[in-house]
């Protein structure tokens, strides 16, 4: 009698348990938000970036409205919006691209993808940035940033280095800044936008 009371109570907290289990694990769906949503999609296009996974990297892109690139923090609404697959195959047939304009002397960027994205985009470690934010500049100069402007609604993240080398007293910062629009569910990348101290 003594081992069936036993074998009864064993029976009853392991079924507690399993309950609790249940509750905790849906608890902890329930705690994703938008904004983990978000950041994780700019992790994954990080990542990307950084093993050169261009076909990764891609796969992010908003599937119709595609990505417009920018190499400074103001947003030229007239830059044309690149789909993944124009991307890819502009990267396959190693073809030179117009991104843009040279701050200071006004001189067309027109430049290889690859080339771009090491100057323009993964410049620097983004992945492992010491300063990260959502929905907030970190990185301010003295060229007008319209991203609220041009993306009015849109999230955003920023990946931010405060500056390299102590002679420059932080003018050489650098940021990379991600806009992402819903579709279908899902988010995806719409801008990706460079920034720097602009002369």
């Amino acid at each position: 009698m003594r081992c069936l009371s036993i074998l009864i109570l064993v029976v009853l907290t392991v079924g507690c348990n399993r309950k609790e289990n249940k509750t905790i694990q849906v608890a902890k769906v329930q705690q994703v938000t938008q904004q983990d949503s978000i950041e994780a999609i700019g992790l994954k296009a990080l990542t990307a970036l950084q093993a050169k996974n261009y076909e990764a990297f891609a796969a992010l892109f908003h599937p119709t409205e595609g990505v417009r690139f920018s190499p400074y923090g103001f947003i030229d609404p007239t830059h044309k919006q690149v789909l993944a697959k124009d991307f890819l195959e502009a990267i396959k047939r190693n073809w030179i691209l117009t991104w843009g304009h040279v701050d200071g002397s006004g001189e067309a960027i027109k430049i290889r993808v690859k080339a771009y994205i090491d100057q323009f985009i993964y410049n620097a470690d983004y992945l492992h940035a010491p300063q990260k934010s959502y929905d907030a500049v970190i990185g301010k100069g003295n060229s007008i940033d319209n991203l609220k402007d041009a993306y009015p609604q849109l999230h955003f993240t920023e990946y931010h280095f405060k500056g390299f080398d102590e002679k420059y007293r932080g003018l050489d910062w650098t940021s990379l800044r991600f806009v992402f629009k819903k579709y279908n569910d899902n988010y995806y990348l719409v801008a990706v936008i460079h920034d720097q101290w602009t002369v």
